[in-house]
């Protein structure tokens, strides 16, 4: 976008944590925090730091008319919430939707023919480090997509995929992956409690070290594999650690397991 300010006026569906999230991003993008309408039946309380800003809020879909249409509303509600939202469109008015399970084909049917981006986010972009996986349909051309990827990556960094049918496994390996990564800290803290540590400091030791293994990872010119080595010395500590995660019923085929599982869980969720 050249460091221009966006003009555009955006209509948010959806005020909770992740809605607002992005929201939060937007505001050092958009000309005018008044350009933001969010939609929520209710304002709460991740909302209330925005409305002080100027953004606005609405409970029910205004007679206006928006540049950017935001779906960030829960999946099993947008079949019900998306009919409100024609009076607000235009025939190029962009719809990006970060409903986890809902196809572009489940939103046109819906809105009509438009230009849409699917998206999966994760839950860091609620502080801003997170990653999105967006599929644009064809309706989509290079200045839209330039100003979707202007307002993803307000949360955090954006990968643009070939196929929507990639969504599938950005769910399982990054949608889902912070769960992956927060359990670990919980096992970790776990093991170490059971070493005689106090239960506060095993958890603070987990979580600094997953923290700054992957701030490590973003920075390193390395990639993780040589990471590893670099810090695994022979016959060491680390070395006898990996022995056991690395074996052939270590942590690569659980893991493989449940990602193959979040995966077939989202498709699934694409069916109903």
């Amino acid at each position: 976008m050249n460091g221009a300010k966006i003009s555009a006026r955006v209509l948010l569906l959806g005020g909770g944590n992740m809605g607002a999230a992005m929201a939060r991003g937007w505001l050092d993008i958009l000309a005018e925090p008044g350009n933001i309408l969010v939609i929520d039946p209710q304002a709460g309380v991740p909302l209330q730091p925005l409305l002080a800003k100027g953004v606005r809020h609405a409970a029910t879909v205004p007679d206006e008319v928006f540049d950017i249409v935001v779906l960030a509303v829960k999946p099993q509600i947008m079949a019900a919430a998306l009919p409100a939202l024609k009076p607000a469109l235009r025939p190029d008015t962009l719809v990006i939707s970060v409903a986890a399970g809902k196809t572009i084909d489940f939103i046109t049917e819906r809105l009509g023919s438009l230009p849409i981006v699917r998206t999966m986010p994760n839950t860091p972009a609620l502080i801003g480090r997170g990653i999105t996986g967006a599929f644009a349909n064809s309706l989509v051309d290079a200045r839209l997509r330039d100003t979707a990827s202007a307002l993803l990556a307000a949360s955090g960094a954006v990968e643009w995929l070939d196929s929507e049918d990639e969504i599938d496994a950005v769910v399982g390996v990054s949608g889902s992956g912070p769960a992956y990564v927060f359990l670990m800290a919980e096992v970790m803290a776990a093991a170490g409690e059971k070493l005689g540590l106090k239960p506060e400091l095993a958890m603070r030791l987990a979580q600094h070290t997953i923290a700054g293994a992957g701030e490590l990872m973003l920075q390193a010119s390395d990639e993780p594999a040589q990471l590893r080595r670099n810090v695994t010395s022979p016959k060491g500590t680390t070395q006898a650690a990996l022995e056991v995660l690395m074996a052939d019923n270590g942590l690569a085929p659980l893991l493989e397991k449940a990602i193959a599982a979040a995966v077939q869980r989202s498709r699934e969720l694409s069916q109903d």
